[in-house]
């Protein structure tokens, strides 16, 4: 039993950290249930209940961390990918952004409870541009809240506790499990997302000095597929290009002249938006191709660029800086 409770104590962190790290950063893990049981073994003593909660409140803190400055430095892509799921990510990212303006800083504190926000919220403060030491204070709030309430009732019913889970062993090997499949299903779908990589690569594409050169000779149009729209008062994009939504093409009639090339690009890695989208004009007969590298490529061969119409701009609040 003493041998048990050592490797216990030596693993029982580590498993809490990942299950409640994991689920801060957007995998569905139940680090509410590793809370719960984690909480029964410290009220037990097969755990210590200071380095119990220090491991939770650690991996949540460094989880949203992570988020609030990913949001802050990528802006409004990371909210696209978040709102993926959404039948409209552009209408998803509006209706967040608006509401967590309204209730940012106390939504902060509460959003540990509603799946789905819990993620959202940190990158959402970094990309309204939300001070740090702003944010910092009320996400550790949220996390004391929210770590207290799991870890606590699972002290509290401890006994009840560990009849279902017979004792923080089952827990360990049952969480481990669940960790496990949580990383096979990510690693699923990163090979799914390689082979559709794969399939996308069969897509032309071409250099922005090529592009340049066809633009030149009038023979080109070129398309700014970037997925999140234009949130940034100060986004600027290909000089003389159009924006294309590619979260709506089923929803808009598209219409090319006719002999003309149609360049697409975008800022997002593999030029997979403009890759999706070059291959849905290919598959209706339309003469596309990617600008190889998107927009950054662009830039760094000193292409000209210009400044996205006001009128084209999608104006969000933002907390100030």
């Amino acid at each position: 039993m003493d041998s048990w409770l050592s490797g216990l104590s030596q693993h029982g962190y580590s498993i809490l950290y990942a299950a409640v790290f994991l689920e801060a950063v957007g995998i569905p893990v139940p680090a509410a249930l590793a809370m719960l049981i984690a909480g029964a073994a410290a009220a037990r003593g097969s755990l210590h209940p200071g380095r119990t909660v220090v491991t939770a409140l650690s991996a949540m803190m460094t989880g949203d961390t992570t988020l609030f400055l990913l949001g802050r430095y990528t802006g409004w892509w990371l909210l696209s990918l978040l709102c993926r799921l959404s039948l409209n990510p552009e209408s998803c990212i509006l209706r967040a952004a608006d509401s967590f303006y309204k209730r940012g800083r106390m939504l902060l504190v509460v959003a540990k409870f509603v799946p789905g926000i819990n993620t959202i919220a940190p990158p959402m403060a970094g990309s309204m541009n939300m001070r740090l030491f702003q944010f910092l204070p009320l996400d550790l709030a949220g996390a004391v809240l929210y770590a207290g309430a799991y870890l606590g009732l699972g002290g509290i019913f401890t006994d009840t506790i560990g009849a279902v889970t017979h004792g923080y062993q089952a827990f360990g090997r049952a969480l481990g499990w669940v960790v496990m499949a949580a990383l096979a299903v990510y690693l699923a779908f990163l090979i799914r997302a390689w082979i559709k990589g794969r399939t996308l690569r069969t897509v032309p594409f071409a250099s922005p000095v090529e592009v340049a050169r066809a633009l030149s000779k009038d023979s080109a149009l070129v398309y700014d597929v970037r997925s999140h729209g234009y949130y940034d008062s100060t986004a600027t994009r290909i000089r003389g290009s159009k924006r294309l939504d590619p979260n709506a093409l089923n929803q808009i009639d598209l219409q090319f002249p006719a002999g003309m090339h149609i360049y697409l690009y975008c800022t997002c890695v593999r030029e997979a938006t403009s890759a999706r989208v070059a291959r849905v004009l290919l598959d209706k007969g339309v003469h596309s191709a990617v600008i190889k590298g998107g927009l950054r490529a662009w830039k760094k061969a000193g292409l000209p660029v210009e400044p996205v119409p006001p009128d084209e701009i999608a104006a969000l609040p933002g907390f100030d800086t």
